[in-house]
């Protein structure tokens, strides 16, 4: 049995990684996904990709950096579908560099992208499911953002805020019967890993209890979950996929 027919779920950042997991995950288990990311080619080619597989992906420009992109695309999806049943804030973006190098426009550009972007979004289409009295909402932020990470610090700053967005928006719209979790993904086998140097990647399989990076498929999973009838009564929970690379935070 598909546990999503008749749903609408939007993934951002639905192109690559672990975004593309979280679309082909809802896909096959019936849903409709709206694959929203910026590379419009690898959004085009993803659904294409899924129609050979007769499964629902549509796909939505999107740019998580630019407030007038982000709510220009919610009004598109929204003039297509009735609403958006599930949102997935899975978009990131970062790089590891020490924060006194950090320009103002790599602050800017990684406070956008990984914390404002997902507000915007998030609160351009919660009125239809309010007016539904029911939705989800499962942002993926990082353990980076529960623990800290060295290299990493307004990312791992604006993923902690995700991390209370989630909780203090669960607060919100309980009463709604909208349930908003977080998944906090450890080092996971993505196109955005395998730009970090080799020593660094060393280093992080080294301090992975399970000596193995995460699959992006593994990170879906938990998604997949919290969006699920099964998590019903689950809100405002942050849920850390990492390989026992973080037990505490």
């Amino acid at each position: 049995m598909m546990t999503f027919d008749g749903k609408v779920a939007l993934v951002t950042g639905g192109a690559s990684g672990i975004g593309k997991a979280t679309v082909m995950a809802f896909a096959r288990q019936g849903a409709t996904v709206i694959c929203a990311d910026v590379n419009a080619a690898a959004g085009e080619a993803l659904k294409q990709e899924a129609a050979g597989a007769k499964l629902k992906v549509d796909f939505v420009a999107m740019d998580l950096g630019n407030s007038d992109s982000i709510r220009a695309a919610a009004g598109e999806v929204l003039a297509r579908y009735p609403r958006v049943d599930i949102l997935v804030n899975a978009a990131g973006w970062g790089d590891i560099q020490p924060f006194m190098q950090n320009t103002p426009e790599f602050i800017n550009r990684a406070i956008a992208i990984n914390l404002a972007g997902p507000a915007h979004l998030t609160q351009a289409l919660l009125p239809p499911m309010i007016a539904a009295n029911g939705g989800k909402v499962v942002n993926i932020a990082s353990d980076a953002g529960r623990v800290g990470s060295g290299g990493e610090t307004v990312y791992a700053g604006a993923k902690g805020g995700l991390i209370a967005f989630t909780k203090s928006l669960a607060r919100e719209v309980a009463r709604y019967s909208i349930n908003v979790n977080c998944v906090c993904p450890g080092p996971t086998d993505t196109p955005m890993l395998a730009t970090r140097s080799e020593k660094l990647r060393e280093a992080f399989l080294k301090a992975i209890p399970f000596r193995r990076f995460a699959k992006p498929e593994e990170i879906a999973d938990a998604v997949v979950f919290f969006a699920s009838p099964q998590a019903a009564y689950v809100t405002g929970q942050v849920m850390s996929v990492s390989g026992g690379l973080t037990f505490a935070g």
